[in-house]
């Protein structure tokens, strides 16, 4: 397929565009920042350089991960937000349906599903962790988070109307920045993120994986949402220990985990407030993360 890709210089697009290529795609990479992925050089934002990339481009199907991100929210106006991931989408929805694309593949986040009621809780001593699933209905906290829930109600209403098939994909964690959690300051950060493989995170190459899995059932979905996060082990009846002790959680289905941390000087979260549940998509999308908190005690035993 000719496939266009936008955010390709970012994070996801630099391990999603040589795999796509490897499958023997064609790719338009478009991100405002210039890299070795990125064919055209512009915003998402910029309604006609986005029909022009479209339609001179034969393109058959689009990857829509380019965005401003939470970390963004400190330097850029709530307008920006807004023309980036708002207006961004709707100019590449339009494409879509102007140029014939056959399958439109979005990249969302789990960010949306924390609302303010749920993260105060969570602060405030829940009693239990949160089980979040996509039958929860989003109520985001921040701009980055309405801005991307706008766009997958975009989504949806193109599929609704124009018979577009469209993926979305609320994809947890793969950033390689430092943790922001505030239980992380006690633990390195691959620690950090090692203990997150079990409830909110997963690798880039799997999120890369995720969306090659997209692309390829889209026509058959034809419009679907999916939590992407790492298997967890646990099940909602461990939500209420989860919150009080998590380290027993884990010791019960990971019995080695103690000792292994142990020999690395690593710590667990004593307590974990949410955990992604990310099995509709292993049902529906046919798709499981490679990696996950298991491979990592292996990789851990490998060393000693």
């Amino acid at each position: 397929m000719r496939i266009l890709l936008t955010g390709a210089s970012g994070w996801l697009g630099s391990a999603l565009a040589p795999r796509l290529r490897s499958l023997g795609h064609e790719l338009i990479g478009l991100d405002p920042v210039p890299s070795k992925q990125t064919e055209v050089v512009g915003s998402v934002a910029d309604r006609q350089l986005v029909l022009r990339t479209v339609g001179e481009n034969g393109i058959e199907a689009i990857v829509h991960s380019g965005a401003l991100h939470k970390p963004n929210i400190e330097h850029h106006e709530n307008a920006d937000f807004v023309a980036t991931n708002v207006q961004g989408t709707l100019n590449l929805l339009d494409a879509a349906v102007t140029c014939g694309v056959q399958r439109f593949v979005f990249t969302s986040t789990t960010s949306l599903m924390i609302s303010q009621a749920i993260r105060a809780g969570l602060r405030g001593g829940a009693g239990k962790a949160a089980w979040l699933t996509e039958e929860m209905a989003p109520e985001p906290r921040n701009i980055y988070g309405v801005t991307k829930l706008s766009a997958e109600h975009l989504c949806r209403l193109y599929h609704l109307q124009y018979g577009l098939p469209v993926v979305v994909l609320r994809t947890a964690r793969f950033f390689p920045e430092a943790d922001d959690m505030a239980h992380a300051i006690e633990q390195s950060d691959a620690n950090t993120k090692a203990n997150e493989l079990l409830f909110r995170r997963l690798t880039v190459e799997d999120a890369a994986e995720a969306h090659v899995a997209a692309l390829e059932k889209a026509p058959q979905l034809g419009f679907d949402t999916f939590i992407i996060s790492a298997p967890t082990p646990f099940r909602p009846q461990d939500c209420a220990e989860l919150i009080a002790d998590a380290p027993a959680v884990v010791a019960r289905y990971f019995p080695d985990y103690p000792t292994l941390y142990a020999r690395k000087g690593w710590t667990m979260f004593t307590s974990i407030d949410r955990v992604y549940d990310p099995s509709r998509a292993r049902v529906r999308l046919g798709f499981v993360c490679r990696t996950s908190f298991a491979d990592v005690l292996a990789a851990l035993g490998a060393e000693a």
